[in-house]
């Protein structure tokens, strides 16, 4: 019996195992999952220091006494009384007696002294201790993909190594006497496997280490060799031979290893045979053979699975509101998912498209899924856009300031 799309997402969460850890440098950690929640040990700024180059000040006078300099790293400091200050450059450690710096350019200045003659508020220009960071303040969270922010963050810390998430390992290996490689002649009525290469660089855009393991014709031993070279994999990902056709072996060869089936069939259009279950440890997800059914369920299901066992905290879909640019009918009994291209503002489907083309993921930047009670949707109806490969760009300069 097929499942939903939720009761597949939740089978496969209950199926998913934990993984290893491994220390590396930052420098290395980019795109990495933290497998650890770290604290500042050091507060920032370490000192109060001064924001500007001015005067430093207490009281409350329209002239004040010059008693001294303090330069961006020097460790003397001074007392000052009411009526006096001190000149400070940028980045200079501010005395405790200071309670205000003004800038240069709000004073006149003589040799031994500053009258003010653009006033700023108490406490102005003083970086104080702890502001931007305090010791003991969480500066990455278990669950968090590093990016360069947190590399910034972590080496204003002194912190060298980050310990995170070991990279999911995925296996893809290509079937079917139909199917050439892209590398390969093609003989009459053969057709060139699109579905491999695009789920091992898929998975790599994801992060994971991929590993093409070979190419078997529609025969059970020589699959189950490729499935049994793949099992020191985390992950194996197919395409194609769970239906129910003659020739479709994948399936047998898979149980005939033992593969415990989690489920065989979803509930959803483009994509009802795909299939997720496990050997051992190693998971599997065979997708559709149909190009673009096999790369738009992998988003739904495989990125998730990917997402999941990288460590990530935030794993689940989510989704953009987004208006739809022209009317649509559905009238499908189960979900039905429609690719195209999400401007901002609009979501508007690819002109064409059906499961078996390979020439559409190039003309959009996501997908929506329509709900089976939903036959119709309108023009300007609110819609769920789920994104893919999310950079959020465009060909020309729009302004973009609020």
């Amino acid at each position: 019996m097929a499942v939903t799309i939720y009761e597949a997402l939740t089978l496969i969460e209950k199926n998913l195992p934990t993984f290893s850890t491994e220390l590396i440098p930052i420098e290395n950690a980019i795109n990495r999952v933290s497998s650890k929640t770290l604290k500042a040990t050091i507060a920032l700024p370490t000192f109060n220091n001064s924001a500007m180059d001015g005067y430093g000040f207490r009281g409350d006078a329209n002239g004040y006494n010059i008693i001294g300099k303090i330069l961006a790293g020097d460790s003397h400091t001074y007392e000052l009384n009411n009526g006096e200050c001190i000149k400070i450059l940028t980045g200079a450690n501010v005395p405790a007696s200071v309670e205000t710096i003004i800038p240069q350019e709000n004073t006149k200045e003589s040799e031994t002294s500053i009258t003010i003659e653009k006033p700023v508020k108490f406490g102005a220009n003083i970086r104080y201790k702890g502001e931007d960071i305090n010791e003991g303040e969480t500066i990455l969270h278990v669950g968090d993909t590093v990016n360069s922010s947190h590399i910034g963050l972590l080496a204003s810390q002194g912190i060298t190594h980050v310990e995170v998430y070991r990279k999911v390992s995925v296996g893809v290996f290509a079937s079917g006497s139909e199917l050439k490689l892209h590398h390969e002649p093609l003989g009459d009525s053969q057709v060139y496997n699109s579905n491999t290469p695009y789920l091992l660089s898929r998975s790599e855009e994801l992060g994971c280490n991929t590993r093409f393991v070979g190419k078997s014709d529609d025969d059970i031993e020589s699959l189950k060799e490729l499935i049994t070279a793949a099992l020191d994999c985390d992950i194996i990902i197919t395409s194609g031979g769970v239906s129910v056709g003659e020739a479709d072996y994948t399936k047998e060869a898979f149980e005939s290893l033992g593969m415990e089936c989690v489920f065989n069939k979803i509930q959803i259009k483009p994509g009802k045979p795909t299939t997720f279950g496990k050997i051992g440890k190693t998971l599997i997800l065979n997708l559709p053979g149909n190009p673009l059914a096999s790369a738009l369920n992998f988003e739904i299901f495989g990125k998730f699975i990917i997402s999941y066992l990288s460590g990530k905290k935030a794993c689940y879909h989510d989704s953009i509101t987004a208006k739809l640019k022209v009317d649509i009918s559905s009238n499908r009994p189960v979900p039905n998912i429609i690719p195209g291209t999400f401007d901002g503002i609009f979501f508007t489907p690819v002109e064409k498209f059906a499961p078996g083309m390979v020439n559409v993921l190039n003309h959009c930047n996501g997908m929506i899924i329509i709900d089976a009670n939903t036959d119709e949707l309108k023009t300007d109806d609110n819609v769920k856009f789920l994104p893919m490969r999310w950079d959020f760009l465009r060909e020309n300069f729009k302004e973009f300031t609020s």
